[in-house]
């Protein structure tokens, strides 16, 4: 199943349509938007905060960065969550599919490189 991937710009520019492929790495900003095909829409809302240690400064911890997510569903309710890059959750299970945060750069308005796979069946 594939991941498609939409990016709402502003007026006067073009939008673009990019197409992933589970088990395949996409990146986002915050405001941008991708469905996942009939499993409904996933929005990357906003850095929520971002501990994590400076480049080139020694640290006892690495840190922790946490970045809100939004997954509204093709049939439900609305659903707000965050993930982290140092502590747990680093993923979420939307529908049948799992959403892993794989890494996120540094800023104001950091760019989230995520990752959607089959969801684990019990």
């Amino acid at each position: 199943m594939a991941l498609v991937a939409c990016t709402m710009v502003s007026a006067g520019t073009a939008s673009q349509s990019t197409t992933v492929n589970e088990g395949a790495e996409y990146t986002l900003r915050p405001g941008e938007q991708a469905a996942l095909s009939d499993l409904g829409t996933l929005r990357y809302q906003r850095l929520v905060n971002d501990s994590r240690c400076a480049p080139d400064v020694q640290c006892i911890w690495a840190g922790d960065a946490e970045v809100a997510f939004e997954w509204l569903p093709e049939h439900g309710a609305k659903q707000s969550f965050s993930l982290h890059t140092g502590v747990e959750p680093r993923s979420q299970i939307l529908g049948t599919r799992r959403l892993t945060l794989v890494s996120l750069t540094r800023g104001a308005a950091p760019a989230a490189t995520v990752r959607v796979d089959p969801a684990a069946t019990p």
